[in-house]
């Protein structure tokens, strides 16, 4: 039975998007479900071990940020902004706007944000029907990520409609560069926070889902079943893999630290309560019905409407639970989105 995206909209004004996060990102509002009869808690973030167990195994996305956003010029003098989204074998996948004024074969010319000239040129050699292009820098990976650093900016939201520096849209414990977008939920986190749950014996681990553009781009289709969802890159390791099975297998929870945390475990279960070392592509999908076969409890932020990651939290919870959870998030003066609250689904 398809199910309608209809189902999983609500009306959001846009007071209600934040813009920046507060500071600390601690002090965040948090609002705490109950995932199976839909009771609510209203808290602060710097609170959440109020919520958890001393046996419980938080797991985070340690991906980082880059400069991902480019600017340069066509060969006819159009002004182009390229975003890139990840290292290919053979070039970067990347989009291009306006893509209509480059086309196959033509090149375009990076112009740094301090005027200084260049130092990489890139190629159009690929078009893709989803919008995405295949470009040639002529240059190692190391070399690109290196230009993007110097010369690139931080690629924010379509809603925020402010420049965010780097620091701004990175976690505090962000670490293997490859990502167009910020694991959100991680941004709640201090060092002062983090240091307090090891104090605790809470069980932290890490694992690496690079974000793509897929996160930007809203459902389009009349059912979920339609949507194809994006492929992302997850690398977990042997250790990692086997302490969150053990954890499984001793009857402790585990909690994701935001949706790109449960795409990455999810994608690497190779069966219920066990995960398996991983690195490559994963575009797992969660509709309702999805038996989740690793996490238990999930952290993360309020999304937007129509959105896999609003069908992927109903599908931990109910549909009604969470639309309902939306609703008092609301009337209690939420911050929506990136930059804005929590959410702890247990």
């Amino acid at each position: 039975m398809s199910i309608p995206i209809s189902h999983f909209d609500y009306d959001l004004p846009e007071l209600y998007i934040a813009q920046e996060s507060i500071e600390p990102k601690d002090q965040s509002k948090l609002l705490v479900l109950d995932k199976k009869n839909g009771k609510i808690e209203h808290s602060r973030f710097f609170k959440i071990g109020q919520f958890l167990c001393d046996d419980d195994v938080l797991v985070f996305n340690k991906t980082k940020v880059f400069k991902a956003r480019l600017q340069g010029k066509s060969e006819s003098g159009h002004k182009i902004e390229l975003f890139l989204l990840r290292a290919r074998d053979n070039g970067w996948e990347a989009m291009i706007r306006p893509g209509r004024k480059v086309p196959v074969g033509s090149s375009i010319k990076l112009v740094g944000a301090n005027g200084r000239s260049p130092v990489l040129s890139v190629r159009v050699f690929e078009k893709h029907e989803n919008g995405s292009v295949l470009i040639d820098f002529g240059a190692r990976v190391d070399e690109v990520l290196d230009y993007c650093d110097r010369f690139g900016s931080v690629p924010t939201p379509p809603y925020v409609r402010q420049t965010t520096d780097e620091a701004k849209y990175q976690t505090v414990y962000a670490e293997q560069v490859g990502s167009v977008a910020a694991p959100t939920a991680g941004f709640h986190f201090t060092d002062r926070l983090l240091d307090e749950l090891r104090d605790r014996g809470i069980q932290m681990e890490f694992v690496t889902l690079h974000v793509g553009i897929g996160t930007f781009q809203p459902v389009k289709t009349d059912t979920l079943e339609e949507h194809a969802m994006h492929a992302e890159f997850v690398e977990i390791d042997v250790g990692t893999a086997e302490r969150i099975t053990q954890a499984k297998q001793s009857g402790r929870r585990v909690i994701a630290v935001g949706t790109t945390t449960t795409r990455a475990l999810e994608g690497a279960a190779s069966a219920p309560g066990k995960i398996e070392s991983f690195s490559g592509d994963v575009n797992i999908f969660f509709t309702p019905g999805y038996e989740f076969k690793i996490i238990d409890s999930l952290i993360t932020n309020f999304h937007l409407p129509k959105s896999t990651l609003l069908a992927m939290v109903s599908s931990l919870s109910t549909r009604e639970h969470i639309l309902n959870a939306y609703e008092q998030a609301k009337a209690n003066n939420y911050r929506f989105y990136s930059f804005g609250d929590a959410m702890f689904i247990q």
